[in-house]
């Protein structure tokens, strides 16, 4: 009997290890049979998307192109209902240009590359791409239109930050009262919002400078060619007082013909106008005072740490390929390069604007005077970036409001210290919407 109830414990206890083991073993091949769903699974959403949710780099390019495919149908074809928006100087008409360099112009940043704040510390500017200003240079000797010698170059995003920082740097911490920003009639509509809308107490918008006399304490804003009307611009207030910011961005060959370097003491350009790539958000200043030139950085610094790298790689780039078009190709096989592409351009565009107009009997469009381009070593006209258009009586004078009923959008001449009767027209946009802006106002009743 005890020997009975011996082996029927040892029996008991095989079965419970037989039990547990079975139970082990079970939930063993449970998680295994887990983990090799995880990583089929994991494996399938691999294929199909990286961890961000994009798609892999094979489909990821295939997405790519049909998106941009059917984006570039879709600007192609405008409809005659469709709004058209002219009030932005979006240059996209040099998209073609751009698109013909191919693999020139592409620029390919490994990850680890450029994370630092720091571009070059032994600058006054530490935050400016040794070969952003290298490029920088070259253009402006290439084309002529700025002397670059004995200059800091201080670079921004776009020449919206550059005003700021200018205006910071020129505006005196011991005057008791803000320094007093001016600028021409018309004058580029911007100014005004970019001087008030921080609400400093270090300057305010005081107007026309034409009707200016409150003093030697100013800040004079010099666009030449000048937006929105696209006149040649010179100050119009004494030189021995106050300061002066020439902005430059548009004295470039395919808009105006180069008459010599500028050379002020602070002059501002950006890539938007020059080469069409405003997206890129990159512009740089000229100028000849350390000190300025260092309250600016200082600006910059407290505004953004300085300007992005990558956009900086870019716009290097890209002024490498203007640069080299005319240094080292062959002028005839490549068209004459960016800028002749867009004098071109820009000269079929006012051709055409100035038909239209004059069938309609409607509208007025400035003139400009013919000048020797030093650039291109002939006579050529003046091309602005921006038709400043009249209504001749048309809509009670609000010249706006008649192209908005047009489905046109413009900016109306209110905004550039002018009158309601005028309006500002971006010659820049992609062709199929500029020709469908023609076609609306050459069929006027």
């Amino acid at each position: 009997m005890a020997k009975s109830r011996k082996v029927n414990a040892r029996q008991g206890k095989t079965r419970q290890s037989y039990l547990n083991n079975l139970g082990t073993n079970t939930v063993l091949v449970f998680l295994s049979l887990n983990l090799v769903l995880t990583v089929v699974l994991m494996g399938g959403l691999y294929k199909h998307a990286s961890w961000n949710g994009v798609s892999s780099e094979k489909e990821r390019r295939g997405t790519t192109q049909i998106t941009a495919e059917e984006m570039e149908k879709k600007v192609s074809i405008v409809g005659p209902d469709a709004l058209i928006n002219l009030d932005h100087g979006d240059p996209t008409m040099f998209e073609s240009f751009w698109k013909e360099m191919r693999e020139k112009a592409t620029v390919v940043i490994p990850g680890w590359h450029m994370m630092s704040y720091f571009s070059d510390t032994k600058n006054l500017c530490w935050f400016l791409e040794p070969e952003f200003a290298n490029q920088v240079r070259r253009i402006h000797r290439i084309v002529g239109n700025a002397v670059t010698d004995d200059r800091h170059i201080i670079v921004g995003v776009g020449s919206t930050q550059l005003i700021h920082a200018t205006l910071y740097a020129l505006a005196s911490t011991e005057e008791r009262q803000p320094v007093n920003v001016v600028s021409a009639k018309p004058f580029y509509s911007m100014y005004r919002g970019i001087t008030d809308f921080m609400k400093s107490g270090l300057f305010q918008w005081a107007g026309d400078s034409l009707s200016y006399t409150s003093g030697t304490n100013f800040i004079e804003l010099v666009c030449s060619p000048n937006n929105p009307d696209g006149s040649i611009r010179e100050s119009v207030l004494p030189s021995n007082s106050g300061h002066r910011i020439h902005d430059m961005a548009y004295y470039w060959p395919q808009y105006t013909p180069i008459q010599g370097p500028t050379d002020h003491d602070i002059t501002l350009f950006t890539v938007s106008k020059a080469t069409g790539h405003a997206g890129t958000r990159i512009g740089w200043a000229l100028v000849k005072d350390a000190d300025v030139a260092r309250r600016m950085v200082k600006f910059i610094e407290m505004n953004s740490i300085g300007v992005s790298k990558d956009s900086q790689v870019r716009a290097a780039k890209i002024l490498q390929v203007v640069s080299d078009g005319y240094e080292f190709l062959d002028s005839e096989a490549t068209g004459g390069g960016l800028f002749h592409f867009g004098r071109r351009l820009m000269a079929d565009r006012w051709q055409r604007l100035r038909q239209a107009v004059e069938v309609t009997g409607k509208f007025s469009l400035p003139e400009f005077p013919y000048g020797f381009c030093e650039f291109s070593k002939e006579h050529a006209q003046t091309y602005p970036a921006f038709a400043w258009l009249k209504c001749e009586d048309e809509n009670g004078g609000d010249c706006e409001t008649f192209f908005r009923s047009l489905k046109i959008q413009t900016r109306s001449g209110t905004h550039f210290g002018a009158g309601p009767e005028y309006v500002r027209i971006s010659m820049l946009d992609r062709d199929p919407n500029f020709d469908e802006f023609l076609r609306r106002i050459s069929t006027l009743p």
